[in-house]
């Protein structure tokens, strides 16, 4: 029987220490080139100048339409791909320019877990080498020393001890994210990035993987950037969400704030569009009109006026900042402009 997600999540306590990884001024751009020399002839700007701040031992939902930057921002904090410019502190260090031995110090402490379980998987590979690989890769132990660890792992994340001795395409889409899961807690890490973790799962599976990625943030204090475009996924998981469009970061708060009362015309559009289980209740939707720009060619001014069903003249001219207006909820949108 599939568990239920919990709907309430209490309030995490903060500290002065609270903050584990702070991204200042994040840019992502890839070069376009074009002729027959190649020249640059422009930038695709996938994450444009975003900031934010995931705390200790909680889940921060990031979210928007597929091709805003949300997926290049988890590669990028992770130094998947080097950063454009920007800094990224990991617990108080700048791991934004580190290469070679002293990035590879801090990979342990940063893992991922990605959206499709088969491809992220060697098939050639059993389970078991392939969740002690970066045990191997940094520990520098043999297979054989690794077992009992390995096995309490499967163990761990639902999987049995004789999956040990399998190979990927014997399981099912969430047996294999599961495995995913298990490769990525081997090296005890402090930040997990989920890059839609359950949307290529049954809808059946998807609530036993929230549940057992839920239950390993308590048991280990990890700390989760969720990456998803299900908004009633994200609710059940974040305590904090950021609303990310076409590279921009347009709405930071808490999970509660954003959901009752979102700010920013894109993020109430997200909202309504939400399907509302009770068939008696009506509810509004907002449709916006109009395609999503080209990264390579964004809007001037705030980037979402060319789709905003309340723009006004000033928001083809003026680039909103993030800022807070409310406590813990932060909005980039001329609306709240005091000016």
């Amino acid at each position: 029987m599939t568990k239920q997600l919990d709907t309430v999540k209490e309030p995490k306590q903060e500290t002065k220490d609270d903050v584990l990884v702070d991204i200042i001024n994040l840019k992502k751009y890839y070069p376009v080139h074009a002729g027959f020399f190649k020249r640059k002839v422009g930038d695709v700007k996938a994450v444009d100048d975003i900031s934010i701040s995931l705390k200790r031992g909680e889940t921060f939902g990031l979210v928007g339409e597929s091709g805003c930057g949300k997926s290049t921002a988890g590669r990028t904090i992770l130094r998947l791909t080097d950063v454009t410019e920007g800094k990224i502190i990991f617990d108080g260090n700048d791991i934004t320019k580190l290469s070679g031995a002293k990035l590879r110090k801090f990979r342990e402490k940063f893992q991922m877990v990605f959206q499709d379980p088969y491809a992220s998987l060697n098939t050639k590979m059993m389970v078991g080498h392939i969740v002690d690989e970066p045990l191997r890769n940094f520990y520098k132990k043999s297979s054989k020393q690794l077992k009992p660890e390995v096995m309490a792992l499967l163990n761990r994340v639902g999987l049995r001890e004789s999956d040990y001795y399998k190979y990927p395409h014997e399981f099912s889409g969430g047996q294999r994210q599961r495995i995913g899961i298990a490769r990525a807690l081997a090296l005890k890490p402090q930040l997990i990035i989920a890059d839609e973790p359950v949307s290529a799962l049954d809808v059946s599976i998807q609530s036993q993987v929230l549940n057992l990625l839920k239950e390993l943030q308590d048991e280990f204090n990890l700390t989760y950037l969720f990456i998803a475009h299900d908004l009633s996924v994200v609710k059940h998981m974040s305590d904090r969400i950021g609303v990310m469009y076409l590279g921009n970061m347009v709405e930071v708060g808490d999970n509660e704030e954003i959901y009752k009362e979102p700010l920013h015309p894109y993020t109430q559009a997200l909202i309504s569009a939400i399907p509302e289980p009770d068939p008696t209740l009506k509810k509004e939707r907002i449709v916006l009109q109009g395609d999503v720009p080209s990264p390579q060619n964004p809007p001037s001014g705030c980037v979402f006026h060319t789709r905003c069903p309340v723009a006004m003249p000033k928001c083809k001219e003026i680039v909103p900042q993030l800022k807070e207006v409310r406590p813990n909820h932060q909005v980039a949108c001329l609306l709240y402009d005091e000016d």
